[in-house]
């Protein structure tokens, strides 16, 4: 991969990205067609689908889906919730990109899951705010830190209201990062049953991708704050020519998407113009901030403003860390990760379990990438079935006490 260009291409994409979601009408921009991710999705595979909206703390309006099975046998003996919170530059059609028999999303609703569909702020399925325009820097003005602790915290609030039962939640990448960051306050995970994470992330210290460390070495999320760019929106003019530029055929995608996330063995490349099609998503600029302090300094941490807007915002020069050792041992944790993920790396994976207090149940795929755990074309076998059955031996345990 020419990474020269490629970094001249995202720096060009980060300067001129300040265009709305939904302006220009390109081919890989289906996202913006009115109608919500039940329309677009999963309805038109066969599956029920209706839309939610919840209202997080700070005035931020999310759109869930709750999916259920296509047998109205199954539909009739529907099991516990499960909530599926996607990763960074992700939504919630991530679960749903490949057909009925390899999407996670559509597995667990034909497996008799009640299925609902997190989507986190500044997303295309989630709603805006009560009083704020996209256009408003202040739109953008957090990280995955308000993500753990308004986004997610009020997606479970808000199923475990409606279905009156404790949820099971399963997070890819970033949902991973939310969650054991929410798990650590008492409040959020008194609602949880289990959780299932796929590429878990507490800590990125040991990342391999040589994309995002030549990304972190030139400090480019600082030169992007510092240039008053609040929002990355590959779905802008510039975004989308730059993508289409870099995915100039299937291979150059491929190529392209190993270089940042890590050699996927069973990413069905054949699909790409289709995934482009809905991802990426919008993200905030001080979420790539946040994310690349963690690369720096090793730590799994609320995010640093400095020394001195720190003491006025937490009492104190440093930002508080997320102790993981506070998730309760009570919560059943399953984890799934990979030998060429260079994004959740087995040492930073590693990391994490001493932290615990617990000992989750874990999957380990030595050539299992990134993406493979969201995208392989062998994911229910390898992957998703012993995902289920720690969920199903959690119900059965349950239904014991």
């Amino acid at each position: 991969m020419d990474h020269p260009r490629a970094l001249a291409a995202l720096i060009m994409f980060l300067l001129f990205s300040v265009g709305d979601f939904t302006a220009v009408p390109q081919l890989r921009r289906k996202s913006q067609v009115t109608g919500g991710l039940c329309a677009h999705l999963i309805q038109s595979a066969g599956f029920p689908c209706t839309e939610h909206q919840t209202k997080t703390k700070d005035g931020f309006l999310l759109g869930l889906q709750r999916v259920s099975s296509r047998s109205t046998i199954v539909r009739g003996e529907m099991g516990l919730p499960v909530l599926l919170i996607h990763g960074l530059l992700m939504a919630g059609d991530a679960w749903f990109m490949n057909s009925a028999s390899q999407s996670l999303g559509f597995i667990l609703a034909d497996q008799g899951f009640d299925v609902w569909v997190g989507n986190v702020r500044g997303t295309h399925w989630s709603h805006g705010h009560v009083s704020l325009s996209v256009k408003n820097k202040e739109f953008w003005d957090w990280s995955w830190q308000e993500l753990a602790l308004y986004d997610l915290a009020e997606m479970i609030r808000y199923v475990n209201k409606i279905t009156k039962a404790k949820i099971f939640v399963v997070g890819h990448s970033q949902g991973t990062i939310m969650s054991l960051a929410a798990f650590t306050k008492p409040d959020i995970v008194d609602m949880v049953k289990a959780a299932a994470l796929l590429c878990p992330i507490s800590y990125l210290d040991h990342i391999t991708s040589d994309f995002v460390l030549g990304l972190v070495k030139i400090r480019l999320d600082e030169v992007i704050l510092a240039l008053g760019i609040h929002q990355l929106n590959f779905k802008s003019n510039m975004g989308t020519q730059i993508m289409d530029m870099m995915c100039d055929g299937h291979i150059h995608c491929d190529i392209w998407l190993s270089a940042i996330t890590g050699k996927n063995c069973c990413f069905n490349d054949s699909r790409i113009d289709f995934y482009l099609e809905y991802e990426p998503h919008p993200s905030s600029s001080k979420n790539l901030h946040h994310l690349f302090q963690m690369i720096r300094k090793g730590s799994f941490a609320m995010y640093d403003y400095g020394m001195w807007k720190n003491l006025m915002r937490y009492n104190q020069p440093k930002p508080p860390v997320f102790d993981i050792s506070q998730i309760p041992t009570s919560l059943p944790l399953w984890m799934g990760y990979g030998g060429n993920d260079a994004l959740a790396d087995a040492i930073d994976v590693q990391h994490t379990l001493k932290g615990l207090k617990s000992k989750p149940d874990l999957l380990y795929i030595e050539e299992y990438g990134h993406i493979d755990f969201l995208l392989s074309t062998r994911a229910k076998t390898d992957v998703y079935d012993d995902m289920i059955r720690f969920f199903n031996s959690v119900q059965k345990v349950s239904s014991f006490k």
